[in-house]
């Protein structure tokens, strides 16, 4: 079988993903996760088939122009594909950088073109020189066109991205993938208890989905669980969490205390009044992400109901370097 490419005619096996095929013969592409969440690796079918687990994490709308992922895609015959260009990625150029403490970056990007999102979803974001990031949404969709859309990104010893932006101006062209992710809020359902989670660049995208639901009228209560590994003076800086407006009540957890961010999810999740109308919102390093997910199910929660956003390890690039920033 042949996977056709850039006028290159590649010979794979049946069973390997198209990143894997790309890859073996010394084709880059960008990519993150490999696992279907990022989108990074998006193309476009020209001819064939690349079927359907490659398009299965993807929207109506970007199947329908004929886009599937990269890294979960196993054509079972031959594919000719285009690369992902300017219709995949939104122009924007950068409006600011500055540091948010902890190694954070608070990075401001303004869309030229309207880009429809919700706070929580994350998107890629690329640089010049090649470089595909992807990184949770930190402000509301209203705050895009005056004050851009906030990410923060975590800076990486030697990381492609984080390096770029530290050395980068006003006005830099970016591009901006289309958003995705399930991790925001729901204005249909405005009165139920909301339990955010997370850690480090996580508490981000959770403090704007709790501004979302304020900004929704949302009448039910809203419990955010920060957690860190150290308070200040015990060897680490605090957590860099978010100053959470009332009536939201936040909780701190530290390792350093002993304390552990899955069994506090546990506790606040039985406090709440009615636990299987309640919705749960996760953001961070995956293990923890799953762990929390997996408890708050045994606890009487329904997947449904359970929303996530397990940030993608950090990956090698083609130089060698640790990928920087994967939220």
């Amino acid at each position: 079988m042949r996977l056709t490419v850039s006028g290159n005619d590649l010979e794979f096996q049946r069973g390997e993903t198209v990143l894997h095929v790309l890859a073996r013969h010394g084709i880059q592409l960008p990519s993150v996760c490999r696992a279907g969440l990022c989108r990074a690796c998006l193309l476009r079918v020209v001819r064939g088939d690349p079927g359907p687990a490659g398009r299965a994490a993807l929207d109506g709308v970007l199947q329908a122009d004929g886009y599937f992922l990269a890294c979960t895609a196993r054509p079972a015959g031959d594919l000719t594909v285009a690369l992902a260009e300017a219709d995949a990625f939104t122009p924007g150029e950068l409006l600011s950088v500055q540091p948010a403490g902890s190694g954070v970056l608070r990075v401001r990007v303004r869309p030229r073109l309207r880009l429809d999102f919700r706070a929580g979803q994350h998107v890629a974001l690329r640089v010049p020189g090649g470089i595909v990031r992807v990184y949770s949404i930190a402000s509301l969709p209203a705050e895009a066109r005056e004050a851009g859309i906030e990410f923060h990104v975590r800076r990486y010893p030697g990381g492609a991205m984080s390096g770029w932006l530290t050395g980068a101006a006003s006005g830099d062209a970016v591009g901006l993938g289309r958003p995705g992710g399930s991790c925001h809020y729901r204005p249909e359902d405005p009165g139920c208890p909301l339990l955010l989670a997370g850690t480090g660049t996580g508490l981000a995208p959770l403090a704007a989905i709790a501004r979302d639901a304020r900004a929704h009228g949302h009448g039910g209560p809203i419990i955010a669980v920060q957690g860190g590994a150290y308070s200040a003076g015990r060897g680490g800086p605090p957590p860099p969490g978010p100053g959470w407006p009332p009536p939201i009540r936040p909780r701190t957890c530290l390792l350093s205390r002993g304390e552990d961010i899955v069994t506090a999810v546990v506790a606040e999740l039985a406090d709440l009044p009615g636990v299987a109308d309640a919705r749960a919102y996760l953001c961070g390093a995956p293990e923890v992400v799953a762990s929390m997910r997996r408890a708050l199910f045994m606890s009487g929660l329904s997947l449904g109901r359970i929303h996530c956003d397990a940030f993608a390890a950090a990956v090698t690039d083609a130089g060698g370097t640790a990928g920087s920033g994967v939220r």
